[in-house]
């Protein structure tokens, strides 16, 4: 009659994400293209030492998606110049790499490919912009040392 708690789950954190999406910034839907593939990567990579052929393909065919048709697919080539011509030939070379890991079953090459998108992604971290809503920090004053402690009861 009613639906599973798993499908209730799941339907939960779609809408979840559905949200996050469609109020996150452009630089922070990078950040989550970033983490899909990562996180696809680590599943993929369980799957893999695990001997699932079924799970491993599908969560390497999703980290593929994830770097072609998301990262790959947003850079600007025009106004991006050499950076956006340079990061194509790396996803580029990511989606061969991850391809050849799945056929051979080698978890190094995935690893590989982990290791060159979070290199990425702590980049990209790196340049996040400041919200406007952030409250400025108020400015440092100058160091000065407190007065020599007197103590109540030498007073007394």
């Amino acid at each position: 009659m009613f639906g599973s708690m798993q499908s209730g789950a799941n339907a939960y954190a779609k809408v979840g994400i559905e949200t996050g999406v469609a109020a996150a910034s452009p630089h922070h839907l990078i950040v989550m293209l970033f983490d899909g593939a990562l996180a696809a990567l680590a599943i993929g990579l369980q799957h893999m030492k695990a001997g699932n052929i079924a799970g491993k393909g599908q969560a390497i065919s999703k980290a593929i998606m994830i770097i072609d048709g998301g990262l790959r697919a947003s850079l600007d080539k025009k106004v991006g110049g050499e950076i956006a011509l340079s990061l194509d030939s790396l996803y580029e070379y990511m989606g061969g790499r991850l391809l050849l890991a799945n056929l051979k079953n080698r978890p190094e090459i995935v690893e590989e490919v982990q290791r060159l998108l979070q290199d990425l992604k702590s980049a990209w971290d790196a340049i996040a912009p400041i919200p406007e809503t952030a409250v400025p920090l108020p400015k440092a004053q100058a160091y000065d040392p407190p007065a020599p402690y007197t103590s109540q009861l030498a007073k007394a």
